[in-house]
């Protein structure tokens, strides 16, 4: 499956490891710059929610790789909808969000750090963004640091064997519309939320979320951003 998710770096929108895209600039520095850049330097289309969805949208990441004979680009990102999951342990936590994942079609490409390559961009990309996206957004914050960290590595593992077998029983299929029309997905859920992952026309798609039903959500292509960094 491919590696982007490991050899790659990510980086929020207009973040300094965004390369051209943040502003960045000779020795590590980087300059404020408009938000939006690292997702409008993409050379994809973004996926989110279709207008079934009327609750709040808001900006995550963009994630940033090195391409054969290329500089850095845009190569995935994440768009928010609902309520922004904690930052910090909360006793009860009923946040409800949903967060779409579009991943690039890439062929085999050089690592970021140019000592290898990686392998081309498959639904498994998809689905191993977005399941290490809902760990990150849904981890046990009552567990002291130590046993936290055996936690994320034990979880982390198993999300990128599951993302390496999307036809394995692990995922059930499942049919949803984008832009209009339906597509199949390969989607599970676990106590934490739910995952799911397939393709849309030009992109991968993923998506991850918890009290938000995987069952009744729609994707569309987004041409226009505004209305994920309105407050």
């Amino acid at each position: 499956m491919d590696a982007t998710s490991h050899a790659v770096g990510t980086a929020t929108a207009g973040g300094p490891e965004a390369g051209a895209a943040s502003g960045a600039v000779p020795g590590g520095r980087a300059r404020p710059v408009d938000p939006l850049l690292a997702y409008r330097a993409a050379d994809f289309p973004w996926y989110g929610l279709d207008e079934g969805w009327t609750g709040r949208r808001w900006l995550m990441q963009a994630g940033s790789g090195v391409r054969s004979g290329q500089s850095a680009g845009v190569d995935y990102g994440t768009l928010g909808h609902g309520e922004e999951p904690a930052k910090q342990y909360e006793a009860r936590d009923v946040r409800r969000f949903a967060v779409v994942v579009t991943v690039a079609r890439r062929d085999v490409r050089r690592s970021a750090d140019n000592t290898g390559t990686l392998e081309a961009t498959s639904a498994s990309s998809a689905a191993w963004l977005a399941g290490s996206g809902l760990l990150a957004a849904t981890w046990p914050g009552q567990l002291d640091r130590a046993l936290r960290q055996d936690w994320m590595d034990q979880q982390t593992a198993l999300a990128w064997d599951l993302a390496d077998d999307l036809e394995g029983p692990g995922w059930s299929a499942l049919s949803l519309p984008v832009n209009g029309l339906p597509q199949p997905f390969r989607y599970r859920e676990s106590e934490y939320g739910w995952v799911l992952a397939g393709e849309a026309p030009g992109v991968l798609l993923g998506a991850y979320g918890r009290g938000v039903s995987a069952y009744g959500v729609g994707f569309s292509t987004v041409p226009d951003l505004t209305a994920y960094t309105r407050p």
